[in-house]
């Protein structure tokens, strides 16, 4: 690299630094304090739901600082996951017919009677997601009346999602999950891809004993067209296996830039991207790059600049593979022109930070 090009890359550096301290930071505080404010109703709401129905046990504790199980999709949006007791007695298929999903099947039939969720089993065998959640709606409704909170709380109506809308200003849905540790879906069998040394062997048995979870909520890939085999089915979510491969080097300040670069310049008409595309598209970066020296801090606005670039390539071709399930694209339902929109922000906001590193104060 000649000196001009290195001391272009160390101002982009620096203002990337500043802008992490002042406005990443900041960013997160405030969520934080909005997170502790929305899981004291959420607890309070679970509370009662146990109260009537001792199978839905609230999973959402606190712990070193941070709810387990609590996903910040945008600063006015929370997903909780409830993880379920028991789900011994079921088998997990997932053959590919529904991309992103999986079904529980009964592994014999003379095991239904032993099975805590008995009444959600369908006459062919599967445990249903959608009847279940349907069963959490009703008793979640019912504790949103009973609660301390009730006059801050309202349901969301129009939707099979369990949904708060708490003060008017978040949304929180709770979503009902099993979590699978020690085995690894069919459909993610492909990764790590083999002939990237990254994350090596190590990483990778963590991130596969980390497992997934199995979500009641609605399959997006299969938008409108639902039959009652995929209402029955199970939403794949690998949230812990990405944290745990996004752990060292500047990864996570990278993504926490791209979040709040999303927060401030990205929150557009037909709401194209969330935070879930950043974590995707900069597990695919630690790809391109697989060794450790390539997240040094002083690569941080390397790797900012090619998590742009690659995201207005996204948005353009329309299509987002999910990081794990390649077949599942995060773009299905968005409508194009919202697409387009928001190729053309980031592009601007690429073009701004790479040809003025300074403008980083304004952004």
């Amino acid at each position: 690299l000649c000196p001009n090009m290195i001391a272009a890359q160390a101002k982009l550096v620096y203002h990337l630094n500043k802008y992490y301290n002042e406005k990443c930071q900041s960013r997160k505080a405030a969520i934080s304090k909005t997170i502790r404010e929305v899981c004291k109703v959420v607890s309070d709401v679970l509370k009662e739901v146990e109260v009537q129905e001792p199978r839905f046990i609230s999973s959402l504790n606190e712990m070193e600082n941070r709810y387990e199980g609590l996903e910040v999709i945008s600063p006015t949006e929370f997903e909780v996951v409830l993880y379920l007791n028991q789900m011994g007695v079921f088998n997990f298929v997932d053959d590919g017919s529904l991309p992103g999903c999986a079904v529980l099947k009964l592994s014999d039939g003379r095991k239904r009677s032993m099975s805590l969720w008995v009444e959600f089993i369908t006459a062919s065998g599967y445990l249903s997601a959608r009847k279940i959640r349907s069963r959490f709606q009703t008793l979640v409704a019912q504790a949103v009346d009973k609660c301390s909170y009730r006059d801050v709380v309202k349901m969301v109506a129009d939707t099979s999602e369990v949904k708060l809308r708490i003060r008017d200003r978040y949304v929180v849905q709770i979503t009902p999950a099993f979590k699978c540790t020690g085995i690894w879906p069919r459909s993610a069998a492909h990764w790590p891809l083999p002939h990237i040394p990254w994350p090596g062997p190590n990483r990778v048995a963590e991130v596969k004993a980390e497992g997934f979870n199995l979500l009641s909520k609605e399959c997006y890939s299969l938008n409108g067209k639902q039959s009652s085999a995929e209402s029955d089915a199970w939403v794949l979510q690998f949230a812990e296996a990405e944290n745990r491969l996004l752990l060292g080097g500047c990864r996570k300040k990278c993504l926490s830039v791209l979040k709040t670069l999303r927060d401030r310049h990205l929150e557009l008409p037909g709401q194209p991207l969330n935070n879930y595309h950043m974590k995707t598209l900069v597990s695919y970066e630690c790809e391109k790059h697989p060794r450790e020296s390539d997240w040094d801090e002083s690569c941080l606005g390397d790797r900012l600049n090619g998590i742009l670039l690659q995201l207005i390539s996204c948005l353009q071709c329309r299509r987002c593979p999910h990081y794990f399930l390649p077949n599942l694209d995060l773009f299905q339902g968005k409508p194009h022109s919202a697409l387009e929109n928001a190729a053309k922000q980031t592009w601007r906001l690429a073009r701004e930070i790479l040809t003025n590193p300074k403008s980083l104060e304004k952004l």
